[in-house]
């Protein structure tokens, strides 16, 4: 993995039992990082149910089997074995790194934690008392408050909308029924399961490993996630919180992964709002005014698709001010697209960048991972850097025109504001 033009990441096909995983194979460490997820999360928690998915994953390696929490404790940290378990908004995910001679324990741990995990009354007390104080953080600040304001006002009445960790009230509610439920919802031989590998296991050894680590887990289709509606646009609102500076979140739908157009988004709102100081939004909003410390947005992919949403803070004196200039610079770029120089600049950027998201095994296990979300196929790294240097300026801004939409951003201002 050297140098944007010669980037590769080979990429076997791995199958074993009715079991599939995509496996990037490496020896230079002597480590080996698993992934995996089925597809449902928080999408499937009951309303009223908030956060049981999450918390459900966590309690997972708080202990198994013969094993009280301690004791599974124990043995991860014997064998400096990573084990974790969690709930995303539509995903179940699970996965391990560990060092290649630990690799049986940390499949015996894995699998223990899947199918004997222990629920002990005191484990969920005291899980359930930290995610309580988590939701209850979330909601002191206006960052969290609006936040939560804004995902519930663009997706009203479906899981979207719903805090996925969950509300004080939920979580105080749940039982130790519907905190195994989850497990029965995911944890499935097929139903969905997608698995990825990385590091020092070869493609023989993986084979091994698929059916001792989800053989013993039953055979059910997965449950259908509930289908996500249009995003809505609620326009402008206010959440009063007592704070020196207000917290804006503004957004609006986007295109899915899938979409043809997905890279040259993702070329165009580097331009218009990415990382760093040339970004259009950094330079207008806080190089030149000084109105805030930090303002970007991108795509945030979730069921499939995809909202452009973006965030920062400033003065309550100086939102307005904020608001107006981020609604001319949104309608420049979709008026006028990118400059030529801002093409190449972006363009050498994501591809110069690329081999960075590729420095330990268990990004790139994340990253096989989201490729088989996204459908995408084996080569899709490899041939990257050749689909970015085809973009032109002229389809970056005929794709700005077309994604963004000045008059139908969603903003959510979450603080004392004045003037709006």
């Amino acid at each position: 993995m050297s140098g944007s033009a010669g980037f590769s990441l080979p990429i076997q096909v791995v199958e074993a039992a009715g079991l599939t995983a995509w496996l990037a194979e490496d020896h230079s460490v002597p480590v080996v990082s698993l992934s995996w997820s089925w597809p449902g999360g928080a999408a499937l928690d009951p309303a009223g149910q908030e956060g049981a998915a999450r918390l459900a994953a966590a309690l997972m390696t708080e202990g198994a089997g013969d094993l009280d929490a301690n004791a599974f404790a124990d043995a991860l940290r014997d064998e400096a074995i990573g084990l974790d378990f969690g709930a995303g908004r539509d995903e179940f995910e699970g996965g391990f790194r560990a060092l290649a001679p630990a690799l049986p324990q940390a499949v015996r741990l894995a699998r223990l934690a899947m199918t004997e995990p222990r629920f002990a009354e005191a484990d969920i007390a005291r899980l359930r008392a930290r995610a309580i104080a988590s939701a209850r953080q979330m909601l002191e600040g206006p960052r969290g408050r609006g936040s939560r304001a804004f995902w519930a006002a663009a997706y009203p009445d479906h899981p979207a909308g719903r805090p996925s960790g969950g509300t004080e009230e939920s979580l105080a509610g749940l039982t130790e029924a519907q905190l195994r439920a989850p497990l029965t919802r995911h944890l499935r031989r097929n139903g969905g399961l997608r698995i990825a590998a990385s590091g020092a296991i070869t493609a023989a050894q993986l084979t091994q490993l698929l059916p001792q680590l989800f053989g013993a887990l039953p055979e059910a289709p997965a449950e259908a996630l509930p289908p996500l509606p249009d995003f809505r646009d609620f326009g402008t609102q206010v959440v009063p919180v007592a704070a020196p500076q207000s917290s804006v979140i503004f957004g609006q739908p986007g295109i899915a992964p899938r979409d043809p157009d997905w890279e040259a988004a993702q070329v165009m709102l580097r331009i218009l709002a990415g990382g760093g100081f040339t970004a259009r939004l950094t330079r207008s909003i806080r190089e030149q005014r000084g109105l805030t410390y930090g303002i970007g947005a991108g795509l945030d992919s979730f069921y499939g698709q995809a909202v452009l949403v973006g965030s920062c803070a400033t003065a309550n004196a100086r939102v307005s001010e904020l608001l107006s200039v981020l609604r001319e610079e949104w309608a420049r770029m979709a008026a006028n697209g990118p400059t030529s120089e801002e093409m190449d600049e972006a363009i050498a950027y994501l591809t110069g960048s690329q081999p960075l998201q590729f420095t330990d095994s268990r990004r790139i296990a994340a990253t096989l991972l989201a490729m088989q979300r996204n459908d995408r196929p084996l080569d899709w790294l490899t041939r990257r850097p050749e689909r970015l240097a085809a973009i032109t300026r002229d389809h970056a801004a005929s794709l700005a025109k077309r994604l963004l939409q000045p008059e139908g951003l969603s903003i959510t201002v979450a603080g004392q504001p004045e003037g709006i």
